[in-house]
């Protein structure tokens, strides 16, 4: 599974990937955009574009003529938004690739951005906002960013807010697009059982997107972080299950010890057989669900974990401290050869199982490239894995778990003044 890179004139860079499976593709279309290039003013309006991008274009004049051309040939379609990416995605047979092409070229170059499709949309949009607020598995980790990193947008809601979304105009779109959607700032991924030679599909891909005018790329303002204490953010709500996310700051995805966070959060909470949960619940009782991670952006990024815990203030400190226990047990080289192995081989397993999938192929392929500028294939990505050693996470965990980078995020039925104490446990 090797990529094949070229670069239009323009600057648009392709990924080929050829799979060699079944004769269906995915092809994705990435732009460097997303929430961390926001202001106050437009806070969302990465989020709401990629909504309007299918509400019409010029071929393709509104949302049903979209939705009926994809569905007409048996596709399936679907966007999304991050803080800094923003992708648009076809799936469907080889045969088509030339309509999966053209729908997205011109989704993203000639939007109609109507300005009864935007107030009507502007209701959807709440509408999501407020189901949000209904999900506190989903809620308490932009609240824990929110407190990571406050007054900066990498701090913001994806989404924005109801009362931001609804003062936006169709210059606010107008503005956007012409700050970050260029060719020069986006990457193309053609990924599945290429049926064609790449030279077919090339010329298909340089008709479409070929006249994209590249321009200079807006910046997104740099975390400057300066923690000196451990921090926490309640968000008092009557729930019936009290969702957490205890975290500390990590680095960038530039750094190359995520290889050894990755293996720390596999141990801590990346699985069934992982220690958090068989102690928090397996042994304990104290939750449903419980995981561990690691969250990487240019210049900055933190380790996670997060836990659905039950809604007694008594036992979402056990679990806290539960969890603080085991931090401190890495920290100390409490680390088994067989357990280490076996996190290593969950990675690698997972990891090859997505690229069953054409979509993941060419996310996998895809992010690292608009986020990175290059390349890794899943091998290499192993070969990294396989060299860490125990040592490395051991270092990691005393590098990373220090008190004043420690930071507690919650939604529930409780106050702040209920966990005054539970950081210093």
């Amino acid at each position: 599974m090797k990529p094949q890179e070229i670069t239009l004139k323009n600057g648009l860079q392709v990924i080929f990937v050829d799979t060699k499976t079944f004769p269906t593709l995915t092809t994705l279309l990435l732009v460097g955009a997303g929430s961390r290039y926001e202001t106050e003013k437009n806070n969302g309006i990465a989020h709401f574009f990629e909504h309007m991008a299918f509400k019409g274009s010029r071929k393709y004049p509104n949302s049903f003529v979209i939705s009926s051309t994809v569905e007409g040939f048996g596709g399936v379609f679907n966007a999304f938004t991050s803080k800094d990416h923003t992708g648009y995605w076809i799936k469907a047979t080889t045969e088509h690739f030339d309509k999966m092409i053209d729908v997205i070229a011109d989704m993203i170059q000639t939007p109609k951005l109507l300005a009864e499709e935007i107030e009507r949309e502007k209701s959807v949009i709440r509408e999501e906002i407020n189901m949000y607020e209904d999900m506190p598995q989903r809620k308490v980790g932009e609240i824990f960013e929110n407190l990571l990193y406050p007054n900066h947008p990498l701090g913001y809601d994806i989404a924005g807010t109801k009362e931001v979304v609804t003062e936006f105009t169709r210059k606010t779109f107008l503005d956007y697009i012409s700050s970050l959607y260029h060719p020069n700032n986006a990457v193309l991924v053609v990924a599945g059982g290429l049926s064609s030679p790449i030279k077919e599909y090339l010329k298909i891909i340089e008709e479409k997107f070929g006249n994209w005018k590249s321009n200079k790329k807006s910046t997104f303002e740099k975390i400057v972080e300066s923690q000196t204490k451990p921090e926490m953010l309640i968000k008092y709500k009557k729930t019936e299950q009290a969702h957490f996310v205890l975290g500390y700051r990590s680095f960038s995805f530039e750094d190359d010890r995520k290889y050894a966070l990755n293996l720390l959060a596999t141990i801590l909470g990346g699985g069934m057989s992982s220690r958090l949960f068989m102690q928090v619940r397996e042994r304990r009782g104290l939750c449903y669900y419980i995981s561990s991670g690691g969250e990487f952006y240019h210049d900055c990024g933190s380790f996670v974990t997060q836990a659905g815990v039950t809604n007694n203030l008594e036992k979402v400190k056990e679990a806290v401290k539960t969890v603080l226990e085991e931090h401190n047990k890495i920290k100390t080289g409490d680390i088994k050869p067989e357990e280490l192995l076996k996190a290593k081989e969950m990675i690698k397993g997972r990891l090859m199982l997505s690229m069953e999938d054409s979509m993941n192929v060419a996310s996998f392929f895809g992010t690292k490239k608009i986020l990175q500028n290059k390349i890794l294939t899943p091998n290499e990505i192993i070969k990294k894995i396989e060299a860490v050693t125990v040592d490395e996470i051991a270092k990691l965990a005393n590098d990373i778990f220090v008190l004043k980078n420690l930071n507690f995020a919650l939604i529930g039925p409780f106050e702040t003044k209920d966990f005054e104490n539970i950081l210093n446990i």
